[in-house]
């Protein structure tokens, strides 16, 4: 069962491509905040990773794993904007962003395109769309001003209201905002995941390189079956506060051909999915598992067999599965 979690989590990780246009950012309305709260600084991040020209070299560090390096780019550039993140380690992966038109590259795979004005990659999604809107589950706190690579930095605390959801600390750059550094951490403290801004450079001017990408030659947008007919047998009962189902749909598993039901959860700070399917015997099982910052739990209550992927806490992951019950 715990290797069918780490083929599941790797799919998880594929089909997060085609989940961010389900999730309809909440509106930023015209609020005024106190110039030094914890919201005003989120509102500084979000205007400055959506309006600046910057090059980004960071790190992605978890205990017991090997460390990601990535480079990032942002643009604004004549007709909207462009980005680029890759993966410097290994065969590598690009994936490059023109507008709403998402590519990407990966070695021993077709490049496919997406409909998409975000890349889901290391930065949460949330932080591009609205930060603000995550206080439907967590509470911000402003902490302290230190240096991080290099520059004075602004730290605040995004802190899970009901515990359901791990704490994650991020120190922003006092002049532009742009996130320096981002700690992801559990309810006893420990360290779950860090990213570490290595390189921060701001320019008036996009990076030449987006000069080299003509967006004629980049894939065309993949076509994405509907799944609005499909009559889904399952339905999750409990999900944390501030969080929804940003995606549901039927995957036919590769290895074992077993057909299960698929549903995508976010906050926006964390995605968790969930594959759903008939018990194949009355005994029960299950167990969980710690893969690199993703806890990967099985559950099989002899009725369903469910698989839970995702950044949280294993007691969330298990409330989330025994949930599950008959769709009504």
């Amino acid at each position: 069962m715990l290797k069918r979690l780490l083929f599941l989590s790797l799919l998880a990780l594929l089909t997060a491509a085609n989940t961010v246009n389900a999730y309809q950012a909440a509106v930023i309305e015209g609020v005024n905040y106190p110039a030094n709260s914890p919201e005003a600084w989120l509102l500084k991040l979000h205007k400055g990773l959506n309006t600046l020209n910057y090059t980004v070299s960071f790190v992605v560090v978890q205990p017991n794993a090997a460390t990601k390096p990535y480079l990032w780019r942002h643009g604004i550039v004549e007709g909207g904007t462009m980005e680029h993140l890759s993966l410097l380690n290994g065969p590598g992966t690009e994936i490059f962003r023109v507008n709403d038109k998402l590519s990407y590259f990966e070695p021993n795979s077709v490049p496919f395109s997406l409909k998409s004005k975000y890349i889901n990659g290391p930065i949460p999604i949330q932080f591009f769309k609205d930060p603000i809107a995550l206080n439907e589950g967590y509470d911000f706190v402003l902490v302290g001003r230190s240096r991080v690579s290099g520059k004075p930095a602004q730290q605040i605390r995004i802190v899970s209201r009901d515990g359901s959801r791990y704490n994650t600390t991020v120190w922003l750059d006092q002049e532009t905002g742009l996130l320096l550094k981002m700690d992801t951490l559990d309810r006893s403290g420990q360290l779950i995941e860090q990213l570490q801004v290595t390189s921060l450079q701001v320019d008036e001017k996009p990076d030449p390189y987006f000069e080299k990408i003509d967006p004629s030659r980049l894939p065309e947008v993949s076509g994405i079956a509907q799944q609005n007919e499909i009559d889904f047998l399952w339905q999750i009962n409990w999900i944390p506060a501030g969080m929804e189902i940003i995606k549901k749909d039927v995957h036919r598993l590769v290895a074992t051909s077993e057909v299960v039901e698929y549903m995508m959860l976010s906050d926006g700070l964390v995605d968790v999915s969930v594959y759903i399917s008939k018990a194949n015997s009355a005994a029960k099982d299950g167990g969980w598992l710690i893969h690199e910052s993703n806890t990967l739990l099985s559950l099989n209550n002899g009725k369903v067999e469910v698989s839970v992927i995702g950044k949280i806490p294993a007691q969330t992951a298990n409330a989330i599965a025994s949930s599950i019950g008959p769709s009504s």
